[in-house]
């Protein structure tokens, strides 16, 4: 009688076992479609952001703000309130400090209008780079005595009095280069020239020869001799 309620209580326990482990092996398969669902509407909603335009996002964010602009609008007016007061109240002063900021944007680069224009910014560039020494100032001034202000004789008796320091000389040559630097980078038309071959049929099959022969020019010559001489085999 024990050694039946002993083996009957193994094949309970061996049942339940089984039965646990079904149980967890459902519970993964669950898992696992559920993360196969997951998975799937990831792929499609990415698929979808990428079919969108590149600036979906900004113009998401435009269209709210124009809705929130909108309601607000509504209930100030339903309210009687004032509209401009009320948004003003919710901008955050970080923020208003940042409008502020690109609204006085100083010096706005507006392009090329004429030459006039184009030297009065390089003047306002240089002016602003300038950073007056008040103690070289006081002791020129202290120096020069009366010569340190303009006036009819001021070169006469100035002369030689004043002497530019190297920082200073230095700082204009470093200007200069600049300056040069700038100039070289910008690209003109290069003139035509008439004893040149023509050995292309636009300017862009032009471009293109050119830079055939800058790669390859080295190891064509002698082909390109032969081909003109009539010697090529």
């Amino acid at each position: 009688m024990s050694a039946a309620a002993g083996s009957s209580k193994s094949a309970f326990a061996a049942e339940m076992k089984k039965q646990e482990r079904m149980n967890k092996l459902k519970e993964l398969q669950m898992k696992r479609n559920q993360a196969r669902k997951l998975n799937h509407q990831e792929v499609v909603e990415e698929d979808q952001r990428n079919k969108l335009p590149a600036n979906w996002d900004q113009k998401r964010r435009r269209l709210e703000w124009e809705s929130d602009e909108a309601k607000l609008k509504a209930e100030c007016k339903e309210q009687g309130k004032d509209f401009d007061r009320v948004r003003l109240r919710e901008v955050g002063a970080d923020d208003a400090e940042k409008w502020e900021k690109k609204k006085k944007k100083k010096n706005p680069d507006q392009g090329f209008s004429d030459y006039e224009a184009a030297t009065f910014r390089q003047y306002q560039g240089l002016t602003k780079q300038i950073k007056p020494d008040k103690d070289e100032y006081t002791r020129e001034k202290e120096k020069l005595g009366e010569a340190f202000y303009p006036g009819v004789d001021t070169m006469g008796v100035a002369k030689g009095g004043h002497k530019d320091s190297e920082e200073a000389i230095d700082k204009l040559v470093t200007d200069i280069d600049k300056q040069q630097a700038k100039r070289a980078k910008f690209s003109r038309r290069r003139a035509h020239d008439e004893d040149d071959d023509i050995d292309y049929i636009n300017e862009r099959n032009m471009k293109f020869n050119k830079k055939l022969e800058r790669f390859y020019g080295s190891h064509t010559a002698e082909i390109k001799q032969n081909l003109e001489r009539g010697t090529a085999v």
